[in-house]
């Protein structure tokens, strides 16, 4: 099966979705025997007018990688294509299937209208189908819950999505149910007007009771499945995280962090430039002791909390935007889920009877 080239997601300040279960297998998306009759012309131009909806950026990247082949072997993006070429393009996923199956979902609405619905998202649930993740989303949810979501742009699988959450954090999403709603929302991610407040427990205590975090976020170059920060703003996109201590526990806080972007794991990358990762994050070092002792009954007590909270401790509390058909400002707040709520009240606890 093949399928064209994505085109490229430009939608504003999406917050991309975990890579689970990358690898490094290419699988063939296209296949192009080049006609006899075809003039000589460069492969980046030829490209652009044989895969429709593609953009120029895509092409060039896929160049950049070696992913576009001519008879077997890469090529540069001034290569002029001949007759009797056979190009192939090879990618990390497999060609998709770009429907979205409808399937019944238990999904907790706490608000909806003509225009739009807030889902309260439960950790453990991935937002939208990627390698790895096809069903079971709350993107398969939701087009089952609504007839006719909008698409986005050019059909690619994101019915209703104008931003995202990891599959490990928990909280608030906003949907919209019209290309009008979705526009609209989008405008107001990208203008930085929605206000998005997460409460993130994290290793430590910040020296600052409340400041701004601002580092570009991009791939690592150490390892390309998590991000980092890269201060001197050569590398990543921009990003900014403003962050205000509530409440301490000896060697824990509770924060709340505001973004002004939304970077594919902000928080949880710019928390750990500072210093303070988040509890029990895995991916970013904050599933061991990071801060007390790490033996005896105190390290037992850690790993009595991380079976607690066996996933970052982070939670999407609230939303707040202007309706996109009447104009009127809307707020959302969600309580802490469960595991929150119970991680927390054994580090106050533990902080009561060490004081």
């Amino acid at each position: 099966m093949t399928t064209e080239l994505d085109e490229e997601q430009d939608l504003p300040n999406l917050e991309l979705p975990e890579e689970e279960g990358e690898g490094d297998e290419l699988y063939e998306h296209h296949r192009i025997k080049v006609d006899r009759k075809q003039e000589l012309l460069r492969i980046d131009k030829f490209l652009m007018r044989r895969l429709s909806h593609t953009s120029r950026t895509k092409i060039q990247n896929a160049i950049d990688a070696e992913a576009v082949q001519v008879n077997e072997r890469p090529v540069k993006s001034n290569y002029r294509v001949k007759p009797f070429d056979v190009i192939t393009i090879t990618l990390p996923e497999p060609p998709i299937d770009f429907r979205v199956l409808p399937e019944p979902m238990d999904l907790d609405i706490r608000y909806e209208d003509e225009a739009l619905l807030m889902v309260n998202k439960p950790a453990g649930l991935v937002v939208h189908p990627a390698f790895g993740n096809w069903h079971g989303t709350l993107v398969n949810g939701l087009t089952h819950h609504l007839n006719n979501l909008p698409t986005g742009r050019n059909g690619e699988i994101r019915p209703g999505l104008v931003h995202r959450i990891d599959k490990d954090t928990s909280g608030l999403l906003v949907i919209g149910k019209t290309e009008l709603a979705m526009t609209h929302l989008s405008n107001q991610f990208f203008h930085h007007t929605i206000e998005r407040t997460y409460l993130a427990l994290v290793w430590g205590i910040p020296k600052e009771t409340e400041g701004t975090i601002t580092g570009n976020i991009g791939r690592s170059i150490k390892d390309r499945k998590v991000q980092a920060v890269f201060p001197e703003g050569d590398q990543g996109k921009h990003a900014v995280t403003h962050y205000k201590v509530l409440k301490t526990f000896q060697h824990v806080s509770l924060v709340q962090c505001n973004l002004e972007t939304g970077r594919t794991h902000q928080i949880r990358v710019h928390m750990k430039h500072i210093g303070h990762p988040l509890f029990s994050d895995a991916t970013y070092g904050g599933n061991k002791v990071l801060y007390g002792q790490r033996t005896g009954a105190y390290k037992a007590f850690v790993d009595n909390a991380f079976e607690v909270m066996p996933r970052q401790a982070l939670h999407a509390k609230s939303l707040g935007f202007v309706h996109p058909q009447t104009g009127a400002t809307m707020q959302f707040e969600v309580e802490l889920p469960h595991d929150f709520a119970s991680v927390l009240e054994l580090w106050e606890k533990y902080a009561a009877e060490a004081s």
